[in-house]
């Protein structure tokens, strides 16, 4: 069962240079668009695959730069016998340790047994595949990998047309699920003259009139036709080769026929069957064409959940489904610089972040990632941004930002999860309360990383931030949000009990109602306590804080003080960098 141990890529359309040791099971390439996820699992395909002729391009090379040559390298291990005969490839074993990432020129005791494949390809566009060894070069040594080898290791690959492994094609990988082969001789044969026979019978009856004239001109000019001219299917037309022979179902309908995924997710099973044979599979965009379900089927055919992994798989997804199925150790994050080299971080299954994979999926998705406190962070960024948008088509989402929530407690917890995403190459913001400050160190540790934080004013959480800061008719649609969130009766509650008995709904009300007198300071300061009530806060979930930002907070923003107007802006701002 040949796995990749070690790739390597060099100017090869996005990337100018790569080198990643990827795990020996489910290896998912997430991250945004254009970041070189394709790239990778191509460049595995062509370098590996059982081909003859590829076509290169100019737009194969990194930059257009047609000078700088195309490399490709991959270091095959857990070989198996007929790749390791001495007689065969002896120059070319080699040993590779995969602590260190380095290859040793001479098989070693405690080390990987590997053979290097290269694919290069210069400014002539012609590809050239050899086998990479200083004691081959040495001795002016230079070889492929045999025809038939090529076929043991090539890589199956589950793309969009998955049907073409539905028939007994060449590289098929029904080819590889045992020894048998379809017989092509002379029942073939036989069939495909009768075919021409009984077709002739019929078209020449239907087709009489026009033979005659044929037949006629033909004889009239000393054309040998051998007497009358008949309607027969070409020989060369009806030959039969390998892919005529496909999987048909009870009724008789080709298997070619059944949708994408239905089709992705058979050739995976097969696949599956066939890995002792071909263990390398390539999907690119896993999701595509599969419910939910469906799509958990197929990671769990590709081996996702077994240890060890049946097979080795590369894929791609955009799929939150996807991302949530795995874990952080089969997902890998994908970074791409114009000028510096390409990199291929490993999640990894630290708390924080298999935490965040499981409950927030579609962050490990996005360029930019806001960590929020709880769900009334989450619910205010998205009640605004729905505001924000139907205000200038503008969205958050469309700027490619995410949300966490990492679901209240220390506030320490949020600066170590954003902590733990910047270190995979995300945009990182903070967003926190500051009833809690967090420890120091925590923060600056973020920081130091490129991090960055937006919290309250001191001593604030945001419903104090929100009854503070707002103008007294927001102040009134909050109140009176809370009193139909909550009833009447609650709402006097929890104001009577946070002011010591001092203060009633009712008094509040009298006064607001006397020559529409302001809100006193400590009157705001008692109400954004009373909301955020322990056990029963006013606005406390997602929903509740997403329509109070939509329909309060944004409509009164920019009569807000203005110091909370800044850190808002400082959000938007943020969200909506490219």
């Amino acid at each position: 069962m040949v796995r990749v141990c070690n790739v390597e890529i060099q100017n090869f359309r996005s990337i100018r240079l790569l080198t990643w040791q990827p795990s020996p099971g489910l290896n998912c390439l997430i991250g945004s668009g254009d970041s070189g996820k394709t790239t990778i699992l191509d460049a595995i395909d062509l370098c590996l695959g059982a081909r003859r002729n590829v076509s290169f391009s100019d737009t194969d090379f990194f930059g257009l730069d047609v000078t700088q040559p195309i490399s490709i390298t991959l270091t095959l291990g857990s070989l198996p016998d007929a790749l390791k005969t001495m007689e065969t490839y002896g120059n070319y074993l080699q040993a590779f340790n995969s602590v260190t990432g380095q290859i040793q020129e001479e098989p070693q005791l405690g080390l990987e047994t590997v053979l290097c494949l290269r694919l290069s390809v210069d400014s002539e566009l012609e590809p050239n595949w050899t086998l990479v060894s200083q004691r081959a070069e040495a001795l002016g040594q230079e070889r492929n990998l045999a025809w038939k080898d090529r076929l043991l290791i090539a890589p199956a690959r589950l793309g969009t047309y998955a049907s073409s492994n539905l028939s007994w094609t060449r590289g098929s990988v029904l080819n590889r699920l045992t020894e048998e082969r379809p017989n092509l001789g002379a029942e073939l044969s036989n069939a495909a003259r009768q075919a021409r026979t009984s077709f002739g019978g019929q078209a020449s009856a239907q087709l009489a009139a026009t033979l005659g004239v044929v037949t006629q001109k033909a004889n009239e000019l000393g054309v040998p036709v051998g007497g009358q001219t008949q309607a027969l299917l070409d020989a060369h037309a009806v030959s039969i080769g390998d892919g005529a022979i496909a999987l048909h179902n009870a009724a008789g309908v080709p298997l070619r026929s059944l949708g994408t995924g239905s089709s992705r997710l058979l050739v995976a099973g097969m696949q599956r069957a066939a890995a002792q044979r071909a263990s390398v599979a390539l999907v690119d965009e896993v999701e595509y064409g599969l419910e939910p379900h469906r799509l958990t089927r197929l990671l769990n055919s590709l081996g996702a959940r077994e240890t060890p992994p049946p097979l080795q798989v590369f894929l791609t997804t955009h799929s939150p489904v996807a991302v949530r199925e795995l874990n952080g150790n089969q997902l890998f994050v994908v970074r791409g610089h114009p000028t510096a080299p390409h990199q291929v971080l490993s999640v990894g299954i630290a708390d924080d972040i298999q935490s965040t994979v499981r409950a927030d999926p579609e962050a490990f998705l996005a360029r930019s990632v806001i960590v929020c406190e709880g769900a009334s962070e989450v619910g205010l960024i998205r009640g605004l941004d729905h505001y924000w948008t139907a205000l200038n088509d503008n969205s958050m989402l469309s700027a490619g930002t995410a949300f966490v929530n990492v679901g209240g407690g220390e506030p320490d917890r949020c600066f170590v999860r954003g902590l733990a995403l910047r270190q995979l190459g995300y945009r990182v913001l903070v967003l926190v309360d500051a009833d809690k400050p967090p420890t120091p160190a925590t923060v600056e540790a973020f920081e130091a990383a490129g991090g960055e934080h937006i919290t309250w004013r001191a001593g604030r959480a945001l419903e104090d931030e929100l009854f503070v800061s707002l103008p007294d008719a927001g102040v009134d649609a909050l109140l009176q949000r809370g009193i139909e969130l909550m009833e009447e009766e609650q709402v006097a509650a929890h104001i009577q009990t946070q002011s010591n008995g001092q203060v009633t709904l009712a008094q509040i009300r009298q006064q607001r109602q006397l020559n529409d007198t302001p809100y006193p300071l400590e009157i705001r300061q008692l109400l954004g306590l009373a909301s955020r009530h322990r056990r029963n806060g006013w606005f406390k979930s997602v929903t509740r804080f997403e329509n109070v930002a939509h329909d309060i907070l944004g409509p009164h923003l920019p009569t807000s003080d203005a110091g909370f107007q800044a850190l808002i802006n400082q959000l938007y701002r943020w969200a909506h960098a490219a």
